[in-house]
């Protein structure tokens, strides 16, 4: 009897594992994105692995060819490594218009031995100015790391490897446009700002190290898909299915998790900067 005990459990445990691993299949890259510019500098391989490159001609860029309206976005990136100032690496959610949303990850490089600063920025119908900044907690250039965008109607949360650092909560009841009705496309890119990335300018990019590279793999994205005016969630995003992440937020553990990386890696952040807002701040601050 104990025998077949084990037996049933082990084959249990083998149909668990081989279900969790066909949940966890990344994206073909070939099906999900375009490279849109660059000429050549941009590469997929095998549909697994995107390349982004950058020497002194040009950078290179990708976007995805879905547009969404709420979602739970993962790509895994490896930075630049070495000398990488005055290179920024761009990976971002953005509709179009003069009237745009966008939620922003930006990595400014740096020097050798210097850290990475993760720059998050988030717009509503053509307005930003909502920066925080961040030091990650681990060398971004020596491994794939994972970086999540989760956005529902009532909040984003921009996340590192699991972790949430920033949380921008829907604050239209008192003035502040959310992005909740443009539908937005994915995209990244690798690029020359050597006149502000690094030290605010003072480092320019080293062209000696071009050609200078940045990976991306294993694309998830839980999500509501809009083409011709529909949501793949239903009548309208906000009412769609059985998506948890659509009403997800920080439970308490998370919030910890929050509260450690803003207490221990922010850098800059809007809300807390009076000289520029001399003023008085932006009306979001006072609900954070």
């Amino acid at each position: 009897m104990a025998s077949s005990s084990t037996s049933k459990l082990s084959t249990f445990l083998l149909l668990f594992i081989f279900l969790v691993s066909i949940s966890i299949v990344s994206a073909d890259f070939n099906n999900e994105f375009d490279i849109t510019w660059g000429d050549g500098r941009g590469k997929i391989l095998n549909g697994e692995l995107l390349t982004l490159s950058l020497d002194k001609s040009s950078g290179s860029g990708f976007e995805s060819r879905n547009e969404y309206l709420f979602g739970k976005i993962d790509m895994q990136l490896k930075l630049v490594p070495g000398n990488s100032a005055g290179t920024v690496t761009a990976y971002y959610l953005s509709s179009k218009g003069s009237n745009w949303d966008e939620i922003d990850f930006e990595f400014l490089g740096n020097l050798s031995g210097d850290p990475y600063i993760l720059h998050t920025n988030v717009f509503s119908q053509g307005k930003g100015n909502r920066e925080q900044q961040f030091y990650l907690w681990f060398d971004p250039t020596a491994d794939f790391h994972t970086y999540s965008i989760l956005w529902n109607p009532q909040r984003i949360i921009f996340s590192v490897d699991g972790t949430p650092i920033r949380e921008f909560k829907n604050s239209e009841s008192i003035g502040v446009p959310f992005p909740k009705n443009q539908p937005m496309r994915i995209h990244s890119s690798l690029w020359n700002a050597d006149d502000w990335a690094t030290r605010g300018g003072l480092v320019k990019t080293d062209w000696s190290q071009a050609p200078f590279t940045a990976s991306y793999r294993n694309f998830r994205a839980d999500a509501c898909v809009v083409s011709s005016g529909k949501s793949s969630c239903g009548g309208s995003a906000s009412s769609g299915g059985n998506q948890a992440w659509l009403s997800e937020e920080l439970d308490n553990t998370k919030q910890e998790r929050l509260e450690w990386v803003q207490k221990n890696y922010m850098i800059y952040n809007y809300c807390s900067d009076s000289k520029r807002f001399a003023q008085g701040f932006p009306p979001e601050c006072k609900m954070a």
